[in-house]
């Protein structure tokens, strides 16, 4: 299709540095961050994430530098929450937070992506804590998030986007229930990841029908449909199948064009960033997958553009 960005209009489709293997800030065997900005521009996107902070310069002038001189613009940053443990967490949280949001705001982000701490290492996969959350740990999380919100717009003109994830507190399709019945629509949005509630059995399809005023971005991703099965009934850490379960589009689940029909319905300037885990993945493995899933994505429906 046509993505003449002096034309196209709708889901402004964008990638982020997980989509090459970026899961630190800093690692030896990660990609260098100007040859991945550099792959994400001649892939042919302008929009990215953040990526974890310190992967990308955090001076604001010199990231802003950085960015334009590749046609590249920022959605939003990502950081990692755990209310669930109390109010305490408060201040060591905002401090994390506010750094990133900072950074969002001077480079035009409008988006801060919420992950709720996983239970299970993602580097070992041992388990940290119970799967579960008792009630009064749910409320806390509710509250923390409500908090947070609240706080994101006030000081930072920028919104939260809880991200549900494999290995966390809120990964199951009533766990996303529950953390939408006891949170504030108007401080808590979702991050529709669509590979990390279908590696859960999550219908996003129907989410998407039943909550259209809670999802607020979008992440792109597909898990491998017979993998998974094999992983959710040997209860198979995330930190030990990631770079396989999440699998190159259009080979897996869930399809992206009614996810796009349904989110463009709901937004049509909505963000809809591609997360393809790859964790260890050789260098010069994401950069053509990356170009042939922008191919599929903007082929998926005329609603959607990279500017």
């Amino acid at each position: 299709m046509d993505d003449d960005p002096a034309r196209a209009t709708g889901l402004r489709v964008g990638t982020a540095p997980d989509s090459w293997g970026v899961w630190f800030a800093d690692h030896p065997g990660q990609i260098g961050w100007e040859r991945f900005l550099d792959e994400v521009a001649a892939a042919g996107y302008h929009y990215l994430e953040l990526g974890p902070y310190g992967y990308l310069p955090t001076d604001p002038s010199r990231l802003a530098d950085e960015l334009g001189s590749r046609g590249l613009a920022l959605s939003g940053g990502t950081v990692f929450t755990a209310f669930h443990r109390g109010a305490g967490e408060w201040p060591d949280t905002w401090a994390r937070v506010s750094r990133v949001a900072a950074l969002v705001r001077a480079l035009g982000g409008g988006h801060l992506v919420v992950i709720p701490e996983l239970w299970r290492s993602d580097v070992t996969g041992a388990q940290r804590e119970p799967r579960t959350l008792d009630d009064g740990q749910w409320r806390a999380l509710a509250a923390g998030h409500d908090r947070l919100g609240r706080a994101l717009a006030a000081e930072f003109g920028i919104r939260q986007q809880f991200h549900s994830h494999a290995d966390t507190h809120v990964g199951t399709a009533a766990e996303v229930e529950r953390l939408l019945a006891e949170t504030d629509p108007g401080a808590v949005s979702l991050c529709l990841d669509t590979g990390h509630f279908a590696y859960y059995g999550g219908d996003c399809l129907d989410l998407l029908a039943r909550h259209p005023e809670r999802i607020g971005y979008l992440h792109l991703k597909q898990v491998d449909p017979v993998l998974i099965e094999r992983i959710r009934r040997d209860d198979v850490p995330f930190a030990d199948c990631a770079a396989e379960v999440m699998v190159e589009p259009p080979s897996g689940i869930p399809d992206f064009a009614p996810v796009i029909d349904a989110a463009a319905a709901i937004d049509p300037d909505m963000f809809a960033i591609v997360e393809q885990d790859m964790p260890g993945c050789d260098l010069d493995r994401p950069a053509p997958i990356a170009t042939r899933t922008r191919r599929h994505i903007l082929g998926c429906h005329p609603l959607t553009r990279t500017r």
